[in-house]
């Protein structure tokens, strides 16, 4: 069975976690969050795309929720020394993959061959692929003003209220290559429990690839990011309760009207209308094994 996946977040990235390990090496590819990508003392960093890596390839930090297990932080305790920018924390090993990846961006390469590469170096079968290539940007707009979204929810602490997002580049953006054929060739798709309006949307943003949903002729599964209406951590259950006015089932399936032929939720938000069917289960992934259990019932329910 191939899987495409949409996933943005920390809970996406162990989402991935749990189907990698429950399909076949190679079923799975991951088409990621390229919106919260941002410079950083002078470095390119893809802060969804490296939690997918980190997360498949077994370097994540499950303590933190993100960045990489053992991490040190000596060269940002430098940086803050000397004076330097460091609201936004690189840590040692972190940096290490920014080095390569700005080199080869400044080189000419694309971010989508960078990520394989770097995939490859990490001895991973899954594909990782950017949304897109091409710059693409989320702007958070709130009522202090409009935010770059690191700056808003790093910088700021995501305290603003959110009153919209918009997707800076997504007018122009093209799918990064292999996108759209992976979505053409997978039995299902699948929607990473991560939050719609800045993990997913970004991704959405992108025309190819939400026509590519659209149009799909296999089943798509989101799950849901939420537990008894609460997001597991960041600003997900604010933000709908502001744009959509609610974080019952209903207001996360209408992030992605006619996108999603089913929405599996926490069994603490059921029973729940969500205007398409809903499937109930516990989507709190504690561990490792509670991903692959949940992998196996959003499987199940795409089948």
């Amino acid at each position: 069975m191939r899987v495409g996946l949409l996933s943005g977040g920390v809970g996406g990235a162990r989402f991935a976690r749990g189907l990698q390990d429950v399909l076949e090496p190679g079923a799975l590819t991951v088409i990621g969050n390229v919106g919260d990508d941002l410079e950083a003392l002078g470095l390119h960093v893809s802060p969804d795309l490296d939690s997918i890596l980190y997360a498949l390839a077994g370097l994540n930090d499950e303590e933190r929720g993100w960045g990489r297990a053992g991490e040190t932080w000596n060269a940002l305790a430098a940086v803050t020394a000397w004076g330097g920018e460091d609201w936004f924390a690189l840590g040692d090993l972190d940096i290490g993959l920014h080095l390569v990846r700005t080199q080869a961006l400044r080189g000419g390469e694309r971010l989508s061959a960078v990520t394989e590469r770097l995939a490859g170096a990490a001895g991973l079968s899954t594909r990782i692929i950017p949304a897109s290539d091409d710059r693409l940007r989320t702007s958070v707009h709130t009522p202090a003003g409009t935010f770059g979204f690191q700056e808003w929810f790093v910088g700021r602490g995501h305290r603003d209220e959110v009153d919209a997002v918009s997707f800076d580049g997504a007018e122009v953006a093209q799918a990064a290559p292999g996108a759209l054929e992976s979505l053409a060739a997978a039995d299902a798709v699948l929607i990473a429990p991560s939050n719609p309006y800045v993990s997913i949307q970004p991704i959405l943003a992108v025309r190819s690839l939400r026509e590519a949903l659209a149009s799909r002729r296999v089943r798509c599964v989101a799950v849901s990011p939420l537990v008894g209406g609460r997001a597991v951590r960041g600003p997900a259950d604010r933000m709908l309760s502001r744009m959509a006015g609610g974080t019952t089932p209903a207001h996360i399936a209408g992030c992605y009207e006619g996108l999603v032929d089913a929405l599996v939720i926490d069994e603490a938000d059921a029973p729940g209308d969500a205007g398409v069917p809903a499937v109930v289960t516990s989507t709190l992934m504690t561990d490792l094994d509670a991903a692959r259990r949940l992998a196996w019932v959003a499987l199940e329910a795409a089948r």
